[in-house]
C-alpha cells in the first residue's frame, strides 16, 4: 500500500509539471499547525513495544511554481512530537521526543470554482525525511523515504495572495536508531492540519 501512495505521488508530481513547463507564476508559501503523529511500533531488544505521543507542532516552507490548475513545489517541514505514554505507561524520561526534518517534492491540482475566490485542492509528494530520536539519554537520526498526500482549499486575499486551510497524511520509511542500545525501528506516520499563505513573487 505505501509503495502504491509513493507511485501515485510521484505520478502526480510528473503530470504536474508538463503545463509549469510553458508558463507558470513562482511563488512562496509558508504554514504551520498540528501534528498528530500516529502511535509507533518500537521493533527490537526486548521486543514489540509501543509509543503514544502527544499532539506536536509542524511548520513547513515552500516555493514553488503555479500554472493555473497546477502547482509544483519544493518545500521543507519541521515536526516535534513528544512521547506520551511508553508500552501504556510514562515514558522514561519528559524529554523523549520525535523530530521530522523532510524535504519533499509536492505536486497540486488546484480546483477552479469559477471565479468564487476559492479554490479547492488535491495534493501529492515524495521526498526524505531526517527522522530523529531522543530517549532523554541519547539522540540518534535517520534519514528515510518520505511520502504524503492531502487536500484542501485556497482562498483568495488579495490579487496575489491566497490564504490556505489543509490536512497532509504523511508517512515514512521505518527509522532504524543504531546509536540506542538496543538498536530500535520505529514505524512513522503522522496526520497534519495546517494553515498558511502563499505570495505570488
Amino acid at each position: 500500500m505505501k509503495k502504491f501512495i509513493a507511485a501515485c505521488a510521484a505520478l502526480l508530481v510528473f503530470c504536474a509539471s508538463a503545463p509549469l513547463a510553458q508558463a507558470a507564476t513562482p511563488y512562496a508559501s509558508f504554514s504551520g499547525g498540528v501534528a498528530f503523529l500516529s502511535d509507533s511500533d518500537e521493533k527490537g531488544g526486548a521486543g514489540d513495544n509501543a509509543l503514544e505521543f502527544d499532539a506536536g507542532y509542524i511548520v513547513n516552507g515552500a516555493l514553488g511554481l503555479d500554472a493555473d490548475m497546477y502547482r509544483v513545489e519544493g518545500a521543507v517541514g519541521y515536526q516535534h512530537n513528544g512521547v506520551a505514554k511508553y508500552d501504556g505507561g510514562p515514558p522514561s524520561s519528559d524529554d523523549e521526543k520525535i523530530s521530522i526534518l523532510s524535504f519533499m517534492a509536492n505536486g497540486y491540482v488546484d480546483i477552479p470554482m469559477n471565479g468564487a475566490g476559492v479554490e479547492p485542492y488535491v495534493m501529492a509528494g515524495i521526498g526524505v525525511a531526517s527522522v530523529g530520536a531522543d530517549n532523554g539519554v541519547v539522540e540518534d537520526s535517520d534519514t528515510v523515504l518520505a511520502y504524503q498526500f492531502g487536500a484542501g482549499v485556497a482562498f483568495d486575499a488579495s490579487p496575489n495572495i491566497a490564504v490556505d486551510l489543509g490536512y497532509r497524511y504523511f508517512m515514512a520509511s521505518d527509522a532504524t536508531f543504531e546509536d540506542i542500545n538496543p538498536v530500535l525501528d520505529y514505524t512513522i506516520s503522522s496526520h497534519n492540519i495546517l494553515a498558511g499563505v502563499r505570495v505570488g513573487l
